[in-house]
């Protein structure tokens, strides 16, 4: 078994990893915002599959093992919390919108050099209220315990344009659409329709950072048609998928310097 990576304070700063790149398990006795200033980042725990791109950041609270993977070239800004500061009051990870004034104050905090000037604990109180008033997103692909529950997931994972119904997956791993159901709800906390869609956005927003074309990320993630996917994912992130793509995003947002 490899041995998880203890790191006793979570750095602060901006590091760029190429598309596919992975930092393996880890954990900080701090707390962190993980933000993608450019492509998309994923966060893996022990209890799911966190997904951002560049409008939302994700919240890895002190002490949770967790990995990253990019997707697309990523920009990634690393903003460490003490323990004791925990301006979300939240024990588990969760994905956050990222608003112009909140992406700027992350930036600067990131390229920033750490010091104890009081120029820079003011950055970090402001910083801190902003996140403090940032919604949180649903964008969150829980991972089932549930042997049955698992072997359904795995089925849709290895092909999220599978279109079978609950009752049809139930026939091939052998259980009830009744048991499942239960399942969805009682082990991840949706339904069998959210978690589905939620894997289809999680997929695309990978594709489309890979620079995809919309028409085809839709079909290969199972809409019907290119329309029906910029529907749904206009009402999950209130853009249209376009906005993603790296021919689309500006390098200058997030200088390498």
């Amino acid at each position: 078994m490899k041995e998880i990576r203890h790191e006793p304070v979570a750095p602060t700063r901006t590091q760029w990893l190429a598309s596919g790149a992975a930092i393996d398990a880890h954990r900080h006795d701090d707390h962190q915002i993980v933000y993608a200033g450019r492509g998309v980042l994923a966060v893996t725990t022990t209890t799911g599959l966190w997904i951002a791109p560049a409008t939302r950041a994700i919240w890895v609270p002190a002490g949770t093992v967790h990995a990253h993977q990019a997707h697309g070239e990523l920009a990634l800004h690393l903003v460490g919390l003490p323990a004791s500061e925990n301006p979300l009051n939240l024990a588990e990870p969760a994905v956050l919108t990222v608003g112009p004034l909140l992406r700027e104050l992350i930036h600067a905090h990131t390229h920033a050099p750490p010091d104890d000037s009081p120029e820079r604990a003011r950055l970090r109180a402001v910083l801190l209220d902003q996140l403090r008033v940032s919604p949180q997103q649903p964008v969150h692909l829980p991972t089932p315990s549930s042997p049955q529950l698992k072997a359904v997931c795995e089925i849709l994972r290895a092909n999220p344009a599978d279109n079978r119904t609950l009752p049809a997956l139930g026939r091939e791993v052998g259980a009830s659409d009744r048991t499942l159901s239960r399942l969805f709800k009682a082990d991840l906390g949706m339904t069998f329709p959210q978690w589905r869609t939620q894997l289809r956005l999680y997929r695309a927003l990978v594709l489309l950072a890979e620079d995809t074309p919309v028409t085809t990320v839709a079909h290969r993630c199972g809409w019907s048609s290119a329309s029906a996917f910029i529907d749904v994912f206009r009402r999950s992130f209130g853009h249209t998928p376009g906005a993603h793509q790296p021919r689309s995003q500006s390098v200058s947002a997030c200088p390498k310097g």
